[in-house]
């Protein structure tokens, strides 16, 4: 606002629209700039809230995108579980990586899984030493949800998330064999046990905290944990897998990468593999573009694309 309290900046954003500015004076909005003009709403998709029941009855609130072109049974879906995973959550909003795969025809598919932030400090720690089981479940009935509601079509199904999404996609992958035809795993947590030796809160001068945190997170038991751990057991994967990562990522080291695509060669499991020079998720444009290009390749050679909405 202005000192007069007359003319205001005003912001506005919804689940197809990036970003606008208005200047408002003199009771009128004047458009001032766009945060990405060249986005055509018309490519994008609808994102709509929906509430569910896990197996053993915790309310679960989610969001699904569907792809332009007014089509809403029997799609293609990609199921994208979110990062952190304690304290982030998904929410009604633009979403880049989102509409992305919905303007080249997927369904998307986002639930605040326990362990979520945005619903309480009960809901949020509900999710804790629950990494891979309980956590993991949630992903698995969203997922049937959209199935038996005929929203997704059970042949054309793919998971895909970075960080914690990442882990959650690969071991997914491993808990649901049959359920999803493919997995892209990003800058992903794959062994709990390395998580302890070389996460960055470890290494950075909060050994005592980042124990603590990590204790009462995912807890300390190896066995246990390498029982949740994707790159020890590759040997339950069933579908096709890529996996992508930033070299320099001090968050969650290629190392974790590393030894992920290590098993899957003992085993002579095929994937794909992207590296490019960067940290916890690519920042270069040119690098973000060959990463989406890549992951629409995938996506449309393991379970295709919604025509309608493509074109």
């Amino acid at each position: 606002y202005t000192d007069d309290g007359e003319s205001c900046i005003v912001f506005v954003r919804s689940d197809r629209n990036p970003g606008m500015y208005y200047i408002y004076s003199e009771g009128r909005l004047k458009h001032v700039a766009s945060t990405q003009p060249d986005v055509d709403s018309d490519w994008l998709g609808t994102q709509e809230a929906f509430t569910m029941m896990s197996r053993d009855g915790v309310k679960l609130y989610g969001f699904l995108t569907l792809p332009p072109g007014g089509q809403d049974k029997n799609l293609p879906m990609v199921v994208n579980p979110h990062g952190g995973p304690h304290g982030p959550f998904d929410r009604w909003g633009y979403d880049r990586r989102v509409q992305m795969l919905a303007a080249n025809g997927y369904a998307v598919l986002q639930v605040n899984f326990r362990g979520s932030g945005g619903y309480g400090e009960d809901f949020e720690e509900s999710g804790y030493r629950k990494w891979g089981r309980e956590m993991q479940d949630d992903v698995t009935d969203a997922t049937h949800w959209a199935i038996n509601e005929g929203i997704a079509d059970p042949n054309r199904i793919c998971i895909y998330g970075g960080s914690y999404g990442g882990y959650a996609t690969l071991q997914g992958l491993v808990r649901e064999p049959d359920l999803y035809k493919c997995g892209i795993g990003v800058v992903g947590v794959y062994s709990l046990p390395m998580f302890w030796e070389k996460w960055d809160g470890m290494r950075l001068g909060r050994t005592k905290s980042s124990k603590v945190f990590l204790e009462r997170v995912v807890g300390s038991d190896e066995a246990e944990l390498k029982a949740y751990s994707p790159a020890f057991n590759v040997d339950k994967i069933k579908a096709a897998i890529f996996i992508i990562h930033g070299s320099e990522d001090v968050r969650v080291p290629i190392e974790q990468a590393e030894l992920l695509a290590e098993n899957l060669d003992k085993i002579g499991k095929p994937y794909e593999w992207m590296v490019r020079k960067e940290g916890h998720g690519f920042a270069n444009p040119k690098n973000r573009a060959d990463q989406y290009e890549a992951m629409l390749a995938f996506l449309e050679k393991h379970i295709g694309r919604n025509e309608i909405a493509a074109n």
